[in-house]
C-alpha cells in the first residue's frame, strides 16, 4: 500500500508539471497570434479610443468657454438693458414732468384769457348799461325839468343838464 501511495504521488508530480508545461505553451502560443493578428487592431482601437478622449475632452473645454463667453455677453446685455430701461424711465418722467407744466401753463394762459375776455365783457356791459341809465336818466331828468320848470328845456341846455348828472354819478362810482 505503501508502494501505491508512492507512485500516485509520483503521477501527481508529472501530471502537474506536464500540464504546467502544457498550460504555458499554450499560453505562450495564445499570445504570439494575438500578437500577430489581433494586436494592431486592439491598439488601433485603444489609439481611436484615446483620440476620442482627447477630443472630447478639448470640445468640453472649447464649449465651456464658450459657455463662459455667452454669459458673459448675456451679462453685458442684461446690463445694458437695465441701464436703457432706466433711461427710458427717466426720460418719460421728464416728458410727463414737461407734459405737466405745459398743461397747467395752458390752463393758467387759458384762466387769464377767460378772466380778461370777462373783464372786457363787463366793462362792455358796464358801458352799456351806463349808457342806458344816461338815455333813461335824461329822459326823466327832462320830464322832472319840464314838470318843474313848466317849459320845454333846449336840446343845448338839456345835453349840459345830462352830463352833470352823468359826471356826478360817475364820480360817485369811481370812489366806491
Amino acid at each position: 500500500m505503501l508502494n501505491q501511495l508512492v507512485l500516485s504521488v509520483a503521477d501527481v508530480q508529472n501530471t502537474t508539471i506536464s500540464s504546467i508545461v502544457v498550460v504555458s505553451g499554450s499560453f505562450v502560443l495564445l499570445l504570439a497570434l494575438l500578437k500577430k493578428f489581433a494586436w494592431n487592431a486592439i491598439a488601433d482601437m485603444m489609439n481611436k479610443r484615446e483620440k476620442k478622449i482627447a477630443n472630447d475632452l478639448d470640445s468640453a473645454e472649447q464649449s465651456r468657454e464658450q459657455a463662459k463667453e455667452l454669459e458673459e455677453n448675456r451679462q453685458k446685455q442684461l446690463s445694458a438693458s437695465k441701464s436703457e430701461a432706466s433711461d427710458i424711465i427717466k426720460n418719460a418722467k421728464s416728458n410727463g414732468e414737461s407734459s405737466r407744466q405745459q398743461i397747467v401753463s395752458d390752463a393758467q394762459d387759458e384762466v387769464s384769457q377767460m378772466k380778461e375776455k370777462a373783464q372786457g365783457d363787463i366793462s362792455v356791459e358796464r358801458q352799456t348799461a351806463l349808457a342806458s341809465v344816461k338815455g333813461d336818466v335824461a329822459d326823466l331828468s327832462l320830464q322832472i325839468a319840464e314838470k318843474i320848470l313848466n317849459k320845454e328845456l333846449s336840446e343845448e341846455a338839456h345835453e349840459t343838464l345830462i352830463n352833470q348828472y352823468i359826471e356826478s354819478i360817475g364820480s360817485e362810482d369811481e370812489t366806491r
